[in-house]
């Protein structure tokens, strides 16, 4: 029996790292994740999703599940980092994910995901781990259209998708899989005031008024946008705050959009280029790299 995730995940960069474009808040203090972690696990959010590369966030969900006495009772995501060129691909992910395991406190993980696309190819090597235990389930996190045809059938699949991003529409309606779906509000900038949009990004404006004109509140459009779509999808969403998890609690509470208003919206967008829903691709993104 495959592993049955929570509809809603918790995603879990921001304990580790500042993270977002829209992030004022910065790193939420260790204390308060504890008690996200509580909010969560007592509403039904019993699958947490991190990384190697997402700073100290594994480190700070293995001591605060340990204190809170959640070990074994929320399942855990965890991602290998890009595969060096010159690593041998099996030991890299061995050695990676035994670092997890013990920043995690435990023996084995729900699902173990390629951090980086171009990774995919390596596939096997995460296969062997899980037929050694060390997790139940693996895959990929895609972030652009690439890999699209090879990845259609594996058993866990990270995507983007909200109601700007169209890309992988198709991909999720047919998956016979898990998918996660992340980038509900594409890092913040489907809530950003208009005024602070980078000025690269202006294009986007003028579809986030048409959404607007939709009649529903943005934050709520978007969340419940992916509660609407087909097969065994989770919402992948990361908070700063205990209040942005209420939230959050709340939206999904609402339930799926009226199938009229789900059509609206997906007639309302149309398939936008990667340089406005890819964050890798923003200019302040480029930038850094």
């Amino acid at each position: 029996m495959p592993t049955q995730f929570s509809k809603i995940i918790l995603g879990t960069v921001q304990f580790g790292l500042p993270y977002g474009i829209a992030n004022t808040l910065g790193q939420p203090s260790f204390k308060t994740v504890k008690e996200i972690l509580a909010l969560a696990y007592d509403h039904g959010i019993d699958t947490l999703d991190t990384a190697a590369s997402y700073g100290e966030s594994e480190i700070v969900l293995g001591q605060a599940l340990h204190e809170l006495k959640l070990h074994g009772k929320m399942h855990l995501i965890s991602k290998v980092p890009p595969l060096p060129p010159d690593a041998s691909p099996a030991e890299f992910a061995a050695t990676s994910l035994a670092q997890s395991l013990r920043n995690l406190r435990c023996e084995a993980l729900d699902g173990l995901l390629f951090h980086r696309e171009d990774d995919l190819p390596h596939l096997p090597v995460l296969q062997q781990l899980q037929d050694r235990g060390l997790t139940r389930g693996i895959g990929v996190s895609l972030d652009s259209s690439k890999y699209v045809s090879q990845a259609g059938t594996l058993p866990l699949l990270q995507v983007p998708c909200n109601v700007l991003d169209h890309r992988f529409d198709a991909l999720i309606a047919g998956h016979p899989g898990q998918l996660f779906l992340r980038s509900v509000y594409l890092q913040g900038l489907l809530l950003l005031p208009e005024e602070q949009i980078h000025s690269e990004l202006a294009a986007i404006i003028p579809w986030r008024r048409r959404l607007a004109e939709l009649g529903l509140p943005m934050k709520e459009l978007c969340f419940r946008y992916l509660l609407s779509l087909p097969g065994r999808v989770s919402i992948l969403t990361g908070v700063d705050s205990v209040a942005q998890l209420q939230e959050n609690i709340r939206l999904a509470s609402l339930g799926p959009l009226p199938a009229e208003l789900l059509a609206a919206v997906r007639n309302a967008v149309p398939l936008l280029p990667e340089q406005l829903i890819r964050p890798c691709l923003w200019p302040a993104r480029k930038k850094k790299e």
